[in-house]
């Protein structure tokens, strides 16, 4: 079992320590319980939708397209995509800096729907729980508290824009193994522990069957985000990740994130 430290940075010290790592790791945090003060919103079903259908927006204009060359599933596959990593960031940096899980309700994250970059994110005050002693107990909290919570609440609503439920784990997978490599970019000290954990992660249920090794050891879906589909004729190029991948190629930026 890999010890962690215990954890004894202050709430607010730690939130400017993983703040520090990057735009998709950025957080504020919000008094428990308080209502949105603008331009902060709920991150509710209404704006799933609504920022699904910007996303599908952004992704025909992207390809000279009008908005309705782009499918709504594959909108709403990318809008939840970006969501996915960007709750995943905070948290996955949580547990690597100081072994400390992150829980909370969707219902309780703020955020500011702008495109073109990672949405603003505040996270309620009580989110962040106590220390936990070894990798295994954390990951263990972490598929509990953030696997199970939010991003099973997020993939939940998306599913009812048409995605079917075996993409959106392959992107919650994506996400979490995003972020591993954005905080080993970040902070390449921390590298191995950043893989080592999300390794741990990705062998929970729900995302035990989402992900695998290529012969080189490089993380693969087993599934696809579909963003190829939102380009002229859906021709697009696929994701570095992506389950369709058979040959090398350019990869394409989850955009709508």
């Amino acid at each position: 079992m890999t010890r962690q430290p215990h954890g004894t940075a202050a709430p607010g010290a730690l939130v400017e320590e993983i703040t520090a790592l990057g735009p998709f790791f950025a957080v504020t945090i919000h008094p428990a319980g308080a209502p949105p003060a603008e331009p902060w919103r709920p991150m509710s079903t209404g704006l799933l939708a609504e920022r699904a259908a910007a996303v599908r927006g952004y992704l025909a204009a992207a390809g000279g397209q009008p908005a309705s060359a782009v499918e709504p599933r594959v909108a709403a596959s990318v809008a939840h995509l970006g969501l996915a990593a960007r709750l995943a960031s905070p948290a996955l940096a949580a547990a690597v800096l100081h072994g400390r899980p992150l829980g909370y309700d969707l219902d309780a994250v703020r955020w500011q729907p702008a495109l073109g970059g990672p949405v603003p994110l505040s996270l309620p005050d009580d989110a962040l729980h106590q220390p936990q002693p070894d990798f295994t107990r954390l990951a263990d909290t972490v598929a509990a508290l953030l696997l199970a919570g939010p991003l099973a609440e997020l993939a939940a609503r998306v599913a009812q824009s048409g995605v079917s439920p075996h993409i959106l784990l392959g992107n919650t997978a994506s996400a979490v193994n995003g972020a591993a490599t954005a905080l080993a970019a970040a902070r390449p000290e921390l590298g191995a522990r950043a893989r080592a954990f999300t390794d741990l992660l990705l062998q929970r249920p729900p995302l035990r069957p989402q992900s695998a090794r290529t012969t080189g050891g490089a993380f693969l879906r087993r599934s696809c985000c579909l963003i190829y589909r939102s380009a002229p004729d859906r021709k697009g190029a696929l994701c570095g990740d992506c389950a369709l991948r058979t040959a090398p190629g350019t990869p394409v930026p989850h955009s709508g994130g």
